[in-house]
């Protein structure tokens, strides 16, 4: 019988500068901060299909680095935990935040939305990574899970 050795790591693809004067020290204090990174960066307010992606935060909620989770059709993405955490341990991340956009350009969250966030909550709590919020993005407007008391 064999064995198969293994090991995991994670392989930077790029790299970005980002200036934003509102977004100062790479830290995340509000979910303006994290829509301007979501049109800035990810340049989500113009997608045509859905995307999911993560901001993993440090301590300080400094970003560690962004990953698109999935890439999804016209009114879906599919979105599992494992997908979602396995780069987050891997950044030494202490918290993530999720942000995906409706193309639609409605931010409202649907029912799959927030059960999803409550699946990723709950995934967060055991693995000790919080999840901070979601964002859901649509026509130059979003929406805060969190705010909204929606996780």
């Amino acid at each position: 019988m064999r064995i198969n050795i293994v090991s995991c790591q994670m392989v930077k693809e790029k790299s970005l500068n980002y200036q934003a004067e509102q977004v100062s020290n790479r830290a995340i204090k509000s979910p303006e901060d994290v829509h301007r990174i979501a049109k800035d960066v990810l340049n989500l307010d113009i997608a045509s299909e859905e995307y999911f992606y993560i901001l993993m935060l440090n301590t300080k909620n400094g970003i560690n680095a962004i990953s698109e989770v999935s890439h999804g059709s016209l009114n879906s993405s599919i979105v599992h935990p494992r997908e979602v955490f396995k780069l987050a341990v891997l950044s030494n991340s202490s918290s993530i935040i999720c942000i995906h956009n409706h193309p639609s350009g409605d931010p409202d969250p649907s029912k799959e939305d927030i059960e999803t966030t409550s699946r990723l909550v709950q995934s967060g709590d055991i693995l000790g990574i919080k999840v901070l919020d979601h964002i859901i993005v649509g026509d130059g407007r979003y929406t805060s899970l969190k705010e909204k008391g929606l996780m």
